[in-house]
């Protein structure tokens, strides 16, 4: 019955995966009615449903939101390992409901292999162990142990016995954000029981505790007659995965009565059986929390602190035990996947994820302009990198005093932006981005903590180098060029304005200043607004890799043109001749349409004017009997008069008011040129080149101006080159075909007269020929 009962709840976790996994939405009922039910609630139904339409509605919930959305790349792939995890919470569901004594047993073989095969797997000698689902929850039942411990009156006195000596918690600087404040409040100790140790400033790593200072503030408190009661050390610290010194923690915890807590991810390596000095020192803590769900790729495992105390009745005070045994059904899952990985397979997978550590280390040493920092470059399971280029060495010309105040803001921008492209592009990889006191931002590489969830691979990291090649001449280029692009748009001012923006990637940003003289702040304002959008329209559409936007989504205030990242052979003259240019067309644009609709006004009033003129004039030469309704089409009969009036033309061009007689005398405009004549523009870019990119084999001497110069070293026809100066001494050849130039200029007006006349001779035939006909 039991096997058979085991075999079915495998079973219908195995279908309910499936379902969930799968691409499956449609069911008997369609697919409309469960989108429409993913998405808006509804009643509780009254007949109740079966198991896989409920799956399906899960199904339908976990996908249907971000339909419209880019997939998520960072999903955890639920490997075999991962379904023997999952069927343990559904087994714990049902061996919950076994008879009392049953399950004692059962809970209590659990719970024990579990701790006996994590102490001797991690070198943790005669310890215990506690499963919590909050990874902090285990340090916080620790620190009541050893309130208990310290206190012997507490579980009898309560807080009261705290106040003759307040207990004192040591972290360090570098350790877990809010761990500290949240020991505190689930304690109920006020804040000033914390106690936050800087980390070394001259001699080790910046990331490691300052032991020396540690000891200073230690005979401090005991002087104002405080208790030391706890200190939490890392064996990997959140953010560069550095490891305090362990050995001499141990050491001044034991000379002061303390109690030694280690949590970290580089604890796993502790299961290689050759780690380092410096991670074999916390096998000597009296307790630490490991997560061999994220080390080993287990969904929803809890996490484990081992520690070591001697009175059971203390450790069942503090919580870390429980006589219920539902309580440890927590172990279930961990246990079924440690046995289902066994020792070789656990190895195998924390040894996986540190060679992927070495191979990007190596790997990366190779790449100019990318820095790393590592602890132990032999192994250190944490690689952290990042873009690094001296600013004021890369500019190009000109002074960089203040530019160079802002390096490292303008660095962490970058580096953001790097970490932001990398995660999109090899989310397999698994980094991320990490904001570090001394170092600035960087790019984090911590396969401990995300291969076996992403399933990460060498070939993961050669992608993720491949990757960097490309977008580090990228950075280079534009970090470079940041400041010749100031330089360059404080040139064209005050049409253009330069945006100091040092958290903007990108080659910065610039502002259109529109002449705008005589406006109040409102209107000048919406002015402003509307052309620097139409420009910033106008730039996307241009034919180039530069990408322009209106900047990060959140962090600045200030509204302008942003440029991102260029490559090295842009002209950045060139870039910010076009953007004034553009500019200042849409201002001029913009003015000419104003100017025309107050022209176009006053040619209203006076065509009204001249109309009531013409009225006037025709009611003189008529008469007022031709103006009686009845008398006047009498009179129009017998004797029809000929109306003066003569209708009125607006030319929007001359912006005048003209007479329609010369209209309808010819039938058309003819002889009316067109006042203005468009030019004609010519492409100074060479066939399949984009815009703003320099030709590869300009001179020097246009390089002085910009790219545009080698372009008119062979202008088309039609094309002015202005820039291009004309030659001294002309050959007569040239004379003679400019002779002959002139002399076909001359004839052509002459051929176009006798055109014309031989249209007028035929144009009277043509009548005549219409009025015999009729």
């Amino acid at each position: 019955m039991v096997d058979s009962t085991f075999a079915l709840v495998g079973k219908n976790l195995s279908e309910a995966m499936r379902i969930l996994g799968d691409g499956q939405r449609e069911t008997e009922a369609g697919p409309e009615r469960w989108r429409f039910r993913a998405c808006i609630p509804g009643p509780l139904q009254g007949e109740g449903q079966d198991v896989a339409t409920v799956l399906h509605l899960v199904h339908n919930l976990l996908h249907d939101e971000d339909e419209n959305k880019p997939s998520q790349p960072r999903m955890q792939n639920v490997g075999e390992q991962g379904h023997m995890a999952l069927l343990g919470h559904s087994l714990a569901a049902y061996i919950s409901v076994l008879d009392r004594e049953r399950l004692r047993k059962l809970t209590t073989r659990i719970l024990s292999d579990t701790t006996l095969w994590l102490c001797r797997l991690f070198s943790y000698e005669n310890g215990s162990a506690y499963f919590h689902e909050d990874e902090r929850d285990g340090l916080v039942k620790v620190c009541r142990l050893v309130i208990n411990a310290r206190y012997e009156e507490y579980s009898s006195e309560g807080y009261a016995v705290l106040s003759s000596k307040q207990p004192v918690i040591y972290q360090s600087a570098s350790g877990r954000p809010g761990l500290g404040q949240h020991l505190c409040s689930q304690l109920g100790l006020p804040l000033s029981s914390l106690c936050t140790v800087p980390c070394n400033t001259i001699f080790g790593s910046q990331h490691q505790m300052d032991v020396a200072l540690l000891d200073k503030l230690i005979k401090e408190d005991v002087e104002a007659g405080k208790l030391p009661l706890l200190l939490i050390a890392n064996a990997g610290t959140p953010g560069a995965g550095h490891t305090d010194k362990l050995s001499r923690l141990r050491d001044l915890c034991d000379q002061h009565s303390m109690w030694l807590h280690v949590e970290g991810v580089n604890l796993a390596t502790l299961a290689l059986g050759q780690a380092s000095s410096a991670i074999m020192a916390a096998t000597r803590s009296d307790s630490m929390t490991l997560t061999p769900g994220q080390w080993l790729g287990l969904p929803a495992v809890t996490a484990v602190t081992l520690y070591r105390h001697e009175d059971p009745a203390m450790s069942l005070a503090a919580g870390l035990t429980s006589s219920q045994p539902v309580a440890r059904l927590r172990a279930l899952p961990l246990w079924l996947s440690l046995q289902h990985l066994g020792h070789d397979g656990i190895v195998h997978k924390i040894r996986h994820a540190t060679a992927l550590s070495q191979h990007l280390l190596q790997r990366l040493k190779a790449l100019t302009s990318i820095k790393t920092s590592v602890e132990d470059e032999l192994s250190s399971p944490v690689v952290l990198f990042k873009f690094s280029q001296d600013m004021s060495a890369a500019s190009s010309g000109g002074s960089v005093e203040g530019f160079c105040a802002g390096e490292k803001e303008v660095l962490d921008a970058f580096n953001r932006w790097l970490g932001e492209q990398l995660v999109q592009w090899v989310p397999s990889s698994g980094v991320d981005v990490v904001e570090l006191e001394d170092e600035g931002t960087c790019v984090r590489f911590s396969p401990l903590l995300t291969a076996a969830v992403l399933g990460t691979q060498q070939e993961n990291t050669e992608e993720l180098v491949e990757k960097l090649s490309e977008l580090v001449p990228a950075m280079c280029s534009t970090m470079s060029l940041r400041q010749d692009f100031r330089e360059e748009v404080h040139r064209h001012s005050p049409s253009l304005t330069y945006r100091e923006q040092l958290s903007w990637p990108g080659l910065g940003a610039v502002w259109y200043e529109p002449q705008a003289e005589g406006m109040d702040e409102s209107r000048r304002e919406e002015v402003l607004q509307k052309i620097n959008s139409e420009l910033l329209n106008k730039l996307q559409e241009l034919d180039s890799d530069i990408i322009f936007s209106t900047g990060p989504e959140f962090g600045t205030e200030e509204e302008c043109i942003f440029v991102g990242m260029v490559t090295e052979d842009v002209d950045v003259s060139e870039l910010v001749d076009t953007v004034a240019a553009l500019g200042r067309d849409i201002e001029e644009s913009g003015r000419l349409l104003e100017n025309m609709t107050e022209v176009v006004r006053k040619g209203i009033l006076e065509a009204e004017l001249q109309l009531q003129k013409a009225n006037e004039e025709k009611l003189m030469e008529e008469g007022a009997l031709r103006q009686l309704p009845l008398v006047g089409s009498v009179l129009n009969w017998f004797s029809p008069s000929k109306s003066s009036i003569k209708g009125r033309t607006f030319n929007l061009a001359a912006g005048s008011l003209d007479s329609t007689e010369g209209t309808y005398s010819s039938k058309a405009q003819a002889g009316r040129q067109s006042q203005q004549e468009t030019p004609t523009s010519s492409s100074k870019k060479h066939p399949g080149q984009r815009l703003f990119r320099r030709s590869g084999g300009g001179s020097d001497s246009f390089s002085e101006t910009s790219s545009i110069g080698q372009a008119e070293e062979t202008p088309r026809e039609g094309s002015s080159s202005p820039s291009v100066p004309p030659p001294s001494s002309p050959p007569e050849e040239d004379s003679h075909s400019a002779a002959d130039a002139v002399a076909e200029e001359t004839q052509e007006p002459a051929e176009e007269e006798e055109e014309e006349k031989k249209e007028e001779e035929r144009q009277p035939e043509g009548q005549e020929a219409e009025q015999s006909g009729r």
